[in-house]
């Protein structure tokens, strides 16, 4: 009954199989532009040496992560293709992202200079950089005034050499929106002012979202996250686009096991606050996972459901720190399984449903899964 919890009954199953079904949807979807996986947040929760491994066997061309740290754990883990951390870090992490051989954004003077002279002080250049460029999202990166200079203080600096430009679209997951097109048009107008359409100059633009929605911006490759998990990339994503939408394959299920089943009665309240009570006689089962695994508190509040024995069944009550009790019918026992996210029988419940729910994304689901949640990874082939 332990076999897949690990000794505690609630789980994570990964399913590197999907993974690689989504990659290869993406890479037949942007070719020729290569597609890199973005597999920062331990990849979205899903296990990132599990995750490195079955993307760069199916194809991809790099990764991309947000942290030197999480760039230090793929290397050490013996994973050697390019390594792309996606913005600028504090200069005392320079010499391991060195070291590593990964590969920095940079986007202001402070950052090139000091980068440049540590690469000078070790003797290891030319070291590549990518330039981030803001287009408009104002979140990080260099003003597009600015480009020129940077590009020049890069190209003219002793250690550093400028092996690729880059954009972050703000609304791609709303094709509509009129930001995207601003913001492509910057940049395609800043490559063009600052001779940075070179051949052998990577330029990406493009999250799934944005490399699904639009065909001129894959540049040289797009970089993926969500859609290699297996999760819709934004609601805004049109019937146009369905074909790839619904061609992705959810990769991470969240399983647990009846703990406890007791009858109730009229009148007995539930969970903390009491917020739910009984109307009529009825069986409940307490299943032992809660908000610290991962499980949205305020989930029972809009609809929240479980499956198990193939039926849906309703959250009742608060979610707390390490339970949930659901209303079952007589004949469930201690033990029998529980789908919180994935497949059992013919229903399924996604992590696009619980962000409905809570009013959030896909996104928040899934790296919300916790550290106390084992992940068991199937599939994907040979795994370093």
């Amino acid at each position: 009954m332990d076999d897949a919890a690990g000794g505690r009954w609630a789980w994570a199953e990964v399913d590197l199989d999907a993974v690689v079904h989504n990659v290869g949807v993406m890479r037949e979807l942007v070719a020729p532009a290569a597609v890199w996986a973005v597999v920062k947040a331990d990849a979205y929760g899903h296990g990132v040496v599990p995750v490195a491994s079955a993307v760069i066997g199916a194809g991809v061309a790099g990764l991309c992560v947000a942290l030197v740290q999480e760039g230090v754990e793929l290397r050490d883990a013996g994973i050697d293709v390019p390594i792309l951390v996606l913005s600028e870090q504090p200069q005392s992490q320079l010499g391991d992202l060195i070291e590593r051989r990964l590969i920095p954004t940079v986007y202001t003077d402070t950052a090139i200079c000091a980068l440049d002279a540590e690469v000078m002080r070790r003797g290891c250049g030319p070291y590549p950089v990518h330039l981030k460029i803001d287009t408009g999202m104002h979140r990080v990166g260099a003003a597009a005034d600015d480009v020129g200079v940077l590009t020049d203080a890069i190209r003219t600096s002793g250690g550093l050499s400028l092996d690729g430009v880059f954009t972050h679209l703000a609304a791609a997951d709303e094709p509509e929106h009129p930001a995207n097109a601003a913001q492509l048009a910057t940049f395609a107008g800043s490559l063009a002012a600052n001779g940075l359409n070179e051949c052998d100059m990577a330029r990406h633009a493009s999250n799934s979202a944005g490399a699904i929605a639009f065909p001129a911006a894959r540049y040289t490759f797009v970089r993926c996250g969500i859609a290699l998990y297996g999760i819709t990339p934004g609601p805004g994503l049109s019937a146009d686009h369905a074909s790839v939408v619904e061609r992705l394959r959810p990769a991470m299920s969240l399983k647990a096991r009846v703990g406890f089943v007791k009858p109730i009665h009229p009148g007995d309240g539930v969970s903390y606050g009491l917020r739910f009570v009984a109307e009529e006689a009825m069986w409940v089962a307490t299943v032992p996972v809660g908000y610290a695994d991962g499980v949205p508190r305020s989930l029972a509040f809009h609809g929240g459901e479980v499956l198990i024995g193939g039926v849906r069944r309703r959250i009742l009550g608060a979610v707390t720190m390490d339970q949930i009790v659901v209303a079952v019918e007589p004949g469930v026992r201690p033990g029998d399984e529980v789908v919180l996210l994935g497949r059992q029988g013919g229903h399924e419940i996604r992590a696009e449903d619980w962000a409905q729910c809570t009013g959030t994304i896909g996104y928040e689901i899934v790296c919300g899964i916790s550290a106390r949640i084992t992940r068991h990874h199937r599939g994907g082939g040979p795994r370093h």
